[in-house]
């Protein structure tokens, strides 16, 4: 089993709870100690950001089997008032996107280097 993830120190843009909804967006199946190492969070934090996001109506699981399988609410609304209107759709789709942009750049970055490398 892998340690305690280094903490993160400072204030980030994204909080912790719409890092684990995009994460679960990705693979509805995802174990709980695979979003924490994604996430860079402890498993029980991940469980309790998870138990928030159902008590809340953002998300459902059902269990199958060993695993769970995760349900997001997709037209659900974002909680605060600056962001009325807007749905968990819409912040998934953002962070979609900024996820492929990052993984694109990954690749063009490993690729330019494997070419300088011969």
């Amino acid at each position: 089993m892998g340690g305690v993830p280094e903490p993160h120190t400072g204030w980030t843009f994204i909080t912790n709870h719409a890092r684990v909804l995009a994460a679960i967006a990705d693979d509805t199946h995802v174990r709980v100690r695979d979003l924490a190492a994604h996430c860079r969070l402890t498993e029980r934090a991940v469980q309790k950001i998870i138990a928030d996001l159902e008590q809340a109506g953002y998300l459902s699981r059902r269990r199958e089997g060993r695993g769970n399988t995760y349900r997001i609410e997709q037209r659900a609304a974002l909680r605060h008032p600056a962001e009325a209107g807007l749905t968990v759709a819409s912040l998934l789709s953002l962070l979609a996107h900024d996820e492929a942009d990052r993984h694109q750049a990954h690749r063009t970055v490993a690729g330019a280097q494997a070419e300088d490398g011969r």
